[in-house]
């Protein structure tokens, strides 16, 4: 069955205005209106994040081939992994977050938008928390997964992000960034397994 609701879920301090967001949503809009293309701002509490989630797509189908599928960067990418186990969809993953509760550890306290310098917002001890309790337990059918994993990443260590993903048709990339700069040479390989192209 096609795709015909798309969810983005962009990372830690980033936005709607992600650039890779922006060219999925491009790519929609011109090739494929009829799906269902949401891309919300993440509140920084990660249960916030995923009650307004579930809420937000609590009439999407479940299933891996029931119509609905997720994105997601960075940190986005672990809650694309929890919705992935939760509601069985199939995702890409755009260089991960593993262990975000250890690794945003360090960035407690006030934190500013990428997008937006004016957007500031709290993360708080708690959260990490929120994190932890989410995790899932072990990752199943591995075969609904692709994750695009950059070796040059400079904030996640791609031999992380391969190992928790073993099993899955993955894309390492020579080099790269954390941001995957390169997004666009990938975009044909995410279009087909989420079932928007040929």
């Amino acid at each position: 069955m096609p795709t015909t609701h798309l969810l983005y879920l962009h990372g830690f301090r980033s936005s709607p205005r992600s650039s890779k967001a922006g060219r999925l949503q491009a790519w929609l809009a011109a090739h494929a209106p009829q799906v269902r293309w949401w891309c919300p701002q993440l509140p920084p509490s990660p249960r916030a994040a995923l009650a307004l989630l579930a809420e937000g797509t609590a009439d999407w189908p479940d299933g891996a081939d029931g119509g609905a599928a997720v994105v997601g960067s960075s940190l986005g990418g672990y809650y694309a992994t929890v919705l992935a186990e939760r509601r069985g969809w199939r995702a890409v993953l755009l260089n991960p977050a593993v262990d975000p509760a250890r690794d945003l550890a360090a960035h407690v306290g006030v934190q500013t938008g990428y997008h937006d310098a004016g957007q500031r917002f709290e993360f708080e001890p708690g959260h990490l928390d929120e994190l932890r309790a989410m995790s899932p337990p072990a990752l199943t059918r591995m075969e609904r997964y692709l994750p695009v994993i950059a070796r040059g990443d400079e904030v996640l260590d791609w031999r992380e992000m391969s190992a928790r993903y073993a099993g899955a048709a993955q894309r390492l990339v020579a080099g790269g960034d954390h941001a995957l700069s390169d997004f666009e040479s990938h975009l044909p390989a995410l279009l087909r397994f989420l079932r928007l192209c040929d």
